[in-house]
């Protein structure tokens, strides 16, 4: 899983797709998730990492994670595989 080569993403957190021209902001949470895909990261390898940055419940880390993937899927940012 991976997000799309065409989409733009800065470090502060702002997201542009110039398929469809909509834009994005994502908070710094958001912001590493989608650094970690950006890395080929899977969603499991991703809540691991976060898992190590902060106290997080990790059922929790692990819905809120796959959830947001979802959010990523539905705006069309993420290559199909």
């Amino acid at each position: 899983m991976n997000i799309k080569n065409n989409i733009a993403v800065s470090s502060s957190g702002f997201i542009f797709n110039p398929d469809t021209g909509e834009s994005f902001t994502v908070n710094p949470l958001g912001a590493s998730i989608i650094s970690y895909l950006k890395d080929g990261k899977s969603v499991s390898e991703i809540t691991g990492e976060l898992q190590n940055k902060y106290e997080i419940d990790p059922n929790t880390l692990e819905k809120d994670t796959e959830d947001f993937v979802g959010l990523l899927k539905n705006f069309s940012l993420i290559a199909d595989a």
